[in-house]
């Protein structure tokens, strides 16, 4: 395992311009029958990345991150998992093989059979890109978790009540749509613009002018239950692609549980490589260009 400590590294180069064709949002219908919204980016190099987002969040989060790579030239395609964002809104099933399948359909319509694929997953989303991985090992050339993957929430909490009551969604009953982005500006003031409206997509309008999440509360703690019972440490020593974990030291629970969390499940990987950051939890928002330079570096390595 090959662990960096990379605060040193926000202020990292820029990153050279190429001709960068508008992103497009899709529809892609499952195997499973669900609309899946998918924001895609077309470049011409070999490699192209698939990223996946946490809970209750959505694909617009990946947008800085994706503008970078595409300035370099690589493809990508950013998902809404299902009910979340703007793909169908179901309640379920919600197992993360289910997930995954998901992103095979994704891949299948978006990126054809013979692309190489990168699968980076932010929280929640990392844990299904490490099931992704498993289910799909020659189409998935290298894993990168976002503050993710390595979560293993049955260890983190004594029971499911327990998670469920610490884990908890926030309400945002009565909350007007300029409220919530005044706030959001004022918290995430040193943020690009992409990160603040990639927040602010978790959220639809009423006509009344309030938000409500695009991820149902029922969903949120169906989706919750899922992670519970998620083992990443029963997939970890199977993958034989490279996964790149990059962990956060701002964070709600205890920094000495979350490092023995991720190193516990580092030390399971064949080719495993850990980033430490001093960030928010959707640092790939925070901080696009850097996250981006990270999967440029794997894709350089698993080029054809």
């Amino acid at each position: 395992m090959f662990v960096v400590h990379a605060q040193w590294a926000i202020r990292n180069g820029a990153m050279r311009k190429a001709a960068v064709r508008e992103p497009r949002r899709l529809r892609i219908v499952t195997g499973h029958g669900v609309g899946i919204s998918a924001v895609s980016r077309t470049g011409s190099r070999p490699v192209a990345f698939l990223f996946v987002h946490g809970l209750a969040s959505n694909a617009r989060l990946w947008d800085g991150c994706a503008d970078h790579l595409a300035a370099r030239g690589y493809s990508s395609v950013a998902v809404d998992q299902r009910s979340h964002g703007q793909s169908d809104k179901v309640d379920g099933p919600f197992d993360f093989p289910t997930l995954a399948d998901d992103l095979v359909s994704v891949m299948d319509d978006v990126l054809g059979p013979e692309t190489a694929v990168i699968a980076a997953g932010q929280s929640l989303g990392g844990n299904v890109v490490l099931e992704l991985a498993r289910s799909q090992p020659y189409r998935i050339a290298a894993v990168a978790c976002i503050d993710g993957g390595f979560i293993t929430l049955s260890r983190a909490f004594p029971d499911w009540e327990t998670a469920a009551r610490e884990l908890a969604p926030p309400t945002f009953d009565k909350v007007l749509y300029t409220d919530l982005e005044e706030r959001l500006r004022k918290h995430y003031s040193d943020w690009p613009e992409s990160g603040i409206l990639g927040q602010l997509a978790n959220f639809e309008v009423a006509p009344d002018g309030t938000v409500r999440p695009h991820l149902k509360r029922e969903y949120h703690f169906r989706l919750l239950r899922q992670m519970w019972k998620h083992q990443p440490c029963d997939i970890a020593p199977s993958l034989e692609q490279p996964v790149l974990v990059v962990a956060t030291t701002q964070t709600a629970a205890g920094r000495a549980a979350k490092r023995e969390s991720v190193s516990r499940f580092a030390d399971l990987l064949p080719r495993g490589r850990v980033i430490w950051l001093d960030a928010h939890h959707d640092l790939h928002a925070q901080y696009p260009r850097l996250t981006a330079g990270w999967l440029e570096e794997m894709a350089r390595k698993v080029s054809p």
